[in-house]
Parts: structure tokens; sequence; C-alpha cells
């Protein structure tokens, strides 16, 4: 979670309780009431004193659904700036009060992959909204039309078969249309064995995670060498060839990944501070409340200051369900209309660009 919480104790119904309502500031909040017994309420809000006053005040002074007063004795509240923070510190806490229900309180949708299905002797690919196990996982997108978009425009170079079955093969199969476009190896006819179809599967491995270089490169040189033989017509081809791989590359959301790994630059509500929020390999890691401006007696530049402590990092392993949700909410926040926060991304904390996330912090912290 982002800030240290806020802990006050509630007295009994009373003018003193009146009081202390009245000192509660207006401002963006997570906050859980805490009762005697039964389980905490909680709930996060944009005006903290507003809404804490609807659910203690007396029936008589204010109307509400939920009253709580007079069965609340403590109050715990996370101010928060960002709606990312917000997001993150809610989910912290639903899994901690409410373990077995944290995931509808958060109202967390699990966003689509490509992956790439490896269980059988021939991988299929498959749109899905689980990660982990065996095999590749590209993504997360925008929504399942685009990845559908993707997977379909990504199987076009390739003979991959498209079939959901699990395959055995033989002989007498009756194939289908893709075999008998040439777009198929067919392996379910025994047209080619299980190490030739492998092959196909790592070109198609390593295109997703090069992002078609391993492709683009090959048909490049292919193009130029027919171009500088004066083989014009089989330049052309490679060239339109060329051209489909690189559409292609145009599809995929902004998030997707064989590994998702960045950091979110926010605002904090610390002056000259920055909330940092790296997400490696697909796990939220402890907030970092970074200072943009050094210390009078430590004047280190700002890029030497962010290289140290991302040297010092060691990140948490998660769970492949744990690594599904903490995608999820990046991807929520990431694709919303409401995304408050830059987000800078990366394959691997060693491959991080400190000029980049430098110019993004300067953009965060308000001028003075």
């Amino acid at each position: 979670m982002g800030s240290e919480p806020v802990s006050i104790a509630v007295p009994p119904p009373g003018p003193e309780l009146d009081a202390l309502l009245q000192g509660i500031p207006d401002t963006p909040a997570v906050f859980v009431l805490h009762a005697a017994a039964g389980r905490p309420y909680l709930s996060r809000t944009a005006l903290l004193g507003r809404r804490v006053r609807r659910l203690l005040k007396s029936q008589e002074r204010f109307r509400a659904a939920l009253n709580l007063r007079g069965v609340v004795n403590r109050l715990d509240y996370w101010p928060t700036v960002t709606r990312l923070e917000s997001s993150l510190t809610f989910y912290t806490l639903a899994k901690q009060h409410f373990p077995e229900d944290y995931l509808r309180l958060c109202k967390i949708k699990m966003p689509v992959f490509l992956r790439l299905f490896t269980a059988n002797e021939f991988p299929r690919t498959q749109i899905t909204t689980r990660i982990g196990g065996r095999g590749l996982s590209y993504g997360p997108f925008r929504t399942r039309a685009s990845a559908e978009s993707f997977e379909q425009a990504a199987l076009d170079l390739f003979q991959l078969r498209r079939c959901q079955e699990d395959l055995d093969p033989d002989p007498g199969h009756p194939g289908c249309i893709y075999g008998e476009m040439g777009q198929c190896m067919r392996p379910c006819q025994e047209v080619v064995s299980s190490g030739e179809y492998a092959t196909e599967v790592d070109r198609f491995v390593d295109f997703v995670e090069t992002k078609g270089r391993s492709l683009s490169e090959t048909v490049e040189r292919m193009r130029d060498r027919h171009s500088a033989d004066l083989e014009f017509e089989e330049a052309a081809r490679q060239h339109k060839r060329l051209e489909k791989i690189q559409a292609v590359w145009k599809l995929p959301s902004e998030l997707a990944e064989t590994a998702v790994s960045g950091v979110a630059v926010l605002k904090c509500n610390q002056p000259a501070h920055v909330l940092l929020l790296f997400l490696v390999d697909g796990c939220w890691q402890e907030p970092v409340h970074f200072q943009v401006e050094p210390n009078a007696g430590n004047p280190v530049s700002l890029d030497r200051r962010l290289k140290e402590m991302v040297e010092n990092m060691r990140p948490k392993p998660r769970t492949s369900g744990e690594r599904q949700e903490h995608i999820a909410i990046l991807a929520r926040w990431f694709y919303s209309s409401w995304c408050d926060g830059a987000w800078l991304p990366f394959s691997s904390l060693g491959a991080l660009s400190y000029r980049k996330l430098v110019n993004k912090i300067r953009d965060a912290v308000p001028s003075e």
C-alpha cells in the first residue's frame, strides 16, 4: 500500500463522537471501520470525512441506508492520490479481511491473453483469461476482439493448427479447410512428425517474443537479395509479405507482452515526491515514495539514485493466480478513461531506461 494508515479510536455515541467526525478530512482514501464483533466495513471514497459522517451520524440528524453508529470502535484509513494507488490499497485490504470474497469486492475482471497450450503433442493457440502453466502467454489485450484479431493475423504467417481438439493423428482424419489452403501442417493426418511441427511452434514463439523481428529481418534480407539480383517480381512478393508481418504488430494492445513488467509513475501526497509502483513479471512490488530533489548532504543525480534503488530491489515471488490478479488491476487502470499516471514498460529491471523514467518523474511533479 502506498501510504501509512491513520488509525482513530471511535468513542461511543455522544458529543465526543460528533466532534471527532467533524475533524476527519475530506480527502480521497480507502478506509476500514472496525467493530468489536463481526467483520469490518471496507470501502473507498473521494471524500472521506463526508462518507464517514454519513455512516456514523445519528439517524435523527442524518439518514443513511447503512448506519454503523454505536457499532464501530476504530477507523483506519489510507489517504490516496491516484486511482491506481486506491485500487491496489483496496485490493490488499480486501484480500486481508475477506480472503474468500475479495475478487468480488474488488470487481476484478480478468483480461484476455493469447496462450500457446503445450499439453498436447501438437500445441495450439487459444484466447483465454487464464495465465500460468507451461507455454507462451501474451497479453493483456484491451478486448477479446483485439486478441482474436491478433491471433488470426499471426497464425496466417505460420502453419500451426487452428482446431481445438486434442489430436490423435490418423491418416484417415478428414482434415480441415486450413490444411487444404496450405495454412496448416496437417498433423491430424500425420503429414508431419511431432518434431517438424515443434520447429514451426518454435518459430511462432520467437515471432511473438521478438515482436516480429525474427521473421521480418529474414524477409527483409530475402527481399534485398532478390532486388540486388534484379528479381523484382520475387522482391515485390517478399515486400508484400513484410508489410503483412508489420501489420500484425499494429494490432496488439499497448500492454501486451510475454512477461508484463513496468513502473507506474504517480503523483504523491508528499511534497517533491512521486509514488513509484513497480510491476515485475506481472507482480506488484512494495510502493516506493521517491524524493525528486536530493538532500542537501547527498547531492546525487536523479538517475543515479534511481539506479541504486532498482539495484537494491528484491522482487517478491508470486503464484500464477496472484500474477493474474495483479495484471488485471494494471489493465483496468491503464485501459480506462480515468488513467491518472504514466506507465513505463520494460522487459526486465536491468533493461529499465532511466532517462525515460526521469522524464516521466519530472512530468509527475507539479511545477512550483
